[in-house]
């Protein structure tokens, strides 16, 4: 007999409340370091909150992977109820979470586990795939292949405002930012092989680039109507959110479009005005 299926990811997923609920996926934190204050990510400290205390005295946070004992934590409430566990992880390019995912499952027994090669919402469609697998009446071990299966089909990009926060987390050379800031280009990024990398470097003002970034991202695409994420890092007006909505309406068949607000793992890294349009190809 089939045991019940829990679908589980961890908080770079970057879904909402919402659709946590609605789709009935469990996520587990990582963790945010600021000072000497300890937060877990979504919970109690917000990329508003990062942002101010960055322009105030130029700290950022630090992140870290979910630990070993966390995962095992995670998993048992789930397995010593009956059920086998389906459990997602940020890019393991990115992070050892899915390492210490990998090692715990092992331990436990009855959690697959797949690597995303994604975050944030590219994450957060692989999870939502997977609990509609899950609907339908698929096993654990049948949706974990399935969702590997797919990873190379997610389409994750953004294309951020400025690349401040990545050179200040290390995430890229100090020259590359000091040539992208005098330069006023706005890098587009994508996930590849696992991997974020600058694609593009657009010029002109953000409002701007954002619809040419929508438009050239979609062209030519075979995208999934079924989920498609409209996905910020915070401080763009809503109404330019609600334009740019309406322009990938226009650009390809939608049955629904969600929009989501990177947490402070993700935020952290990218810095505010980040936007991207996710998908799944066909």
């Amino acid at each position: 007999m089939t045991k019940p299926v829990v679908i589980t990811a961890d908080s770079t997923c970057d879904l909402s409340p919402e659709l946590l609920e609605r789709f009935n996926i469990k996520t587990i934190p990582l963790t945010i370091q600021l000072g000497e204050d300890t937060f877990l990510d979504g919970e109690g400290f917000t990329p508003e909150a990062m942002y101010r205390r960055y322009r105030e005295d130029g700290t950022l946070p630090k992140t870290a992977a979910v630990g070993y004992q966390q995962f095992i934590d995670f998993f048992s409430q789930f397995t010593q109820a009956g059920y086998e566990v389906v459990h997602l992880d940020i890019s393991s390019e990115l992070s050892c979470s899915f390492s210490n995912a990998c090692l715990a499952a092992e331990d436990l027994g009855s959690v697959y586990t797949v690597d995303s090669q994604m975050l944030s919402s590219g994450l957060g469609l692989l999870a939502i795939e997977g609990a509609e697998c899950r609907d339908k009446g698929m096993g654990a071990q049948e949706i974990a292949e399935h969702l590997r299966s797919l990873t190379a089909k997610v389409d994750t990009s953004f294309v951020l405002d400025t690349l401040e926060f990545m050179w200040k987390g290390g995430r890229c050379s100090a020259v590359s930012s000091l040539g992208a800031n005098l330069l006023k280009l706005k890098p587009a990024l994508e996930m590849k092989d696992g991997k974020l990398g600058v694609y593009k470097k657009y010029r002109g003002s953000i409002e701007t680039v954002y619809k040419q970034y929508i438009k050239e991202r979609l062209a030519g695409k075979k995208v999934r109507p079924g989920h498609v994420f409209i996905t910020n890092s915070g401080e763009i007006d809503p109404e330019v959110i609600s334009q740019l909505s309406q322009l990938v309406r226009e650009l390809i068949p939608i049955e629904e479009i969600h929009y989501a607000t990177a947490g402070c793992t993700i935020s952290s890294h990218c810095g505010p005005k980040t936007l991207g349009v996710l998908f799944i190809n066909e």
